[in-house]
């Protein structure tokens, strides 16, 4: 399983689309352990554009804080699940909090 985190300085990025970097770390869900990470800067936010970038990637799932509808939409089309309401936290123990069952979402950082 690969997990997307939007960041900037290697902190959650409130909206995915106006991030840095992504964090995309292949993860054993059985031992809850990260078994590699990788640092990739995206495409230019457009439409659909990211979506399908980390579907490329291999991403099954993205923890943002904040992600509009049809942002969501388009994340489906791909089979990669979300998780929004992610706290601005190092991506890393985001990673670990939700492979832990620990991650503690609030609201939809995005309201569009």
């Amino acid at each position: 399983m690969k997990i997307a985190v939007p960041t900037a300085e290697g902190i959650l990025c409130p909206h995915f689309g106006h991030c840095e970097k992504f964090v995309i770390c292949e993860v054993d869900k059985d031992t809850k352990k990260i078994l590699n990470k990788e640092e990739c800067v995206p495409p230019p936010h457009d439409v659909g554009v990211i979506p399908r970038w980390l579907s490329e990637k291999g991403a099954n799932l993205i923890i943002a804080g904040g992600m509009g509808v049809k942002a969501q939409q388009f994340f489906q089309q791909y089979e990669i699940a979300v998780v929004t309401g992610a706290p601005a936290e190092h991506a890393q123990k985001v990673i670990l909090d939700y492979l832990n069952g620990s991650l503690v979402t609030g609201d939809n950082a995005c309201s569009h």
